[in-house]
């Protein structure tokens, strides 16, 4: 199915007006904005009507008599999707509940989410997993059947809570500690997005279970307001909500110059795990692997070789990578360039630094060794990554 475009009327011909139904209350959706912003940079002639409102609202009668060429919306109910049927312009939606299939859609790639959550706590020796979501929400449901699936891929039963408001913020977080109490420690849970982490560590408070070493806890936008509120520091997945929202204002573009586009899905993978001390443990049953892992963290700047581990642990090579693949599925020197990597990137994102600085001070030989070693682990060279993680920092 295509979507046919109305012309636009005669008298607005110059000027496209567009109204954005993106709620300006949550990080993610903030992104999106900045998304929409920098395509228009480069492709000015929009007229912006914008509304501030929540992702719960529905009242949209500041549309009323409204008379537009196109719509970027987060269609997250019925009547925001009837609504936007009933204005009758090309319009591109935001939001996984997919409630106007016939229109095209761009969304954050829940299903990589899922994955990296699992692997992230995997990683930290972690065997029980956890998701805590909201089933108000389209994109919580799929994230919770995409976490179902990779636990459930590791032979392992993943556990789940959804959240149900009962009209009072203690009674929801006593819910959610009794909860946490009963499952088997140690856990990682992943939160369907960083608000919802929160509630997860505010009720760990209230259990009395220590973050992380007996729960392990992740959140999803990386809304760094949200994440440094909590206590413990909140770690979290960052989406490319720039690249999203740059993408539905292309696509929405394309639709108002007359293009026919199919209503398909677009989807976005997220940028990188942000981790934090929320999810800092190390949850290794055997003291070898955990010893040789410590060192690794340890002496990440420097790079420690492996023989200096296998010393340190008192093993040879082949009886390190044995016990390292049977608890983490890696070699000893897979889980040293995995750890560098992750530090490398962090450093890209946080700092100033030219290549040469970056490669003094993580004891790399040659600058540009290290950028072949990093796209080789990422995908994407050192200034590549720097750009587009950079692009979804407030500015």
């Amino acid at each position: 199915m295509t979507i046919k475009q109305s012309p636009a009327p005669a008298e607005q011909v110059g000027t496209r007006h567009v109204a954005l139904l993106v709620e300006t209350s949550n990080a993610y959706a903030r992104g999106l904005l900045v998304g929409i912003k920098k395509y228009l940079v480069t492709h000015p002639g929009w007229s912006i009507y914008l509304a501030e409102h929540s992702r719960h609202e529905t009242d949209l009668s500041w549309l009323d008599g409204w008379r537009g060429h196109g719509v970027i919306a987060r269609i997250e109910n019925h009547e925001t999707a009837d609504r936007v049927r009933r204005l009758g312009v090309p319009a591109v939606d935001l939001s996984a509940a997919h409630l106007t299939p016939e229109l095209p859609c761009v969304e954050t790639d829940d299903d990589t989410i899922a994955r990296w959550a699992v692997e992230h706590f995997a990683e930290r020796g972690l065997r029980t997993f956890a998701f805590c979501g909201d089933a108000r929400y389209g994109w919580s449901v799929k994230r919770a059947e995409r976490f179902a699936a990779h636990v459930r891929g590791l032979g392992i039963e993943p556990h789940e809570f959804r959240m149900e408001p009962s009209g009072t913020l203690a009674g929801d977080r006593q819910a959610l500690a009794g909860w946490l109490l009963g499952l088997p420690k140690p856990v990682g849970v992943l939160a369907c997005y960083d608000i919802a982490g929160q509630e997860v560590l505010e009720a760990c408070k209230i259990a009395g279970l220590p973050v992380p070493d007996s729960v392990a806890v992740l959140g999803v936008d990386n809304d760094d307001l949200m994440c440094s509120l909590t206590t413990p520091a909140l770690s979290s997945i960052q989406p490319d909500t720039t690249r999203t929202g740059f993408l539905a204002a292309s696509l929405l573009d394309r639709m108002m110059s007359g293009d026919n586009l199919d209503p398909r899905l677009h989807l976005i993978p997220p940028l990188r795990v942000v981790t934090r001390q929320s999810t800092d443990i190390l949850a290794v049953t055997d003291p070898v692997v955990a010893g040789a892992l410590q060192l690794i963290r340890d002496r990440v700047d420097e790079g420690v070789p492996v023989l200096t581990i296998q010393r340190h642990v008192g093993l040879s090579r082949r009886a390190l990578d044995y016990r390292f693949l049977r608890v983490l599925g890696r070699t000893v020197h897979e889980e040293i360039t995995r750890v560098r990597m992750e530090r490398l990137a962090d450093l890209l994102i946080r700092t100033d630094w030219t290549l040469p600085q970056l490669a003094e001070r993580l004891n790399f030989s040659h600058a540009e060794y290290m950028g072949v070693a990093f796209k080789k682990y990422s995908g994407k060279s050192p200034g590549e990554y720097r750009r587009a993680n950079r692009a979804q920092l407030p500015r």
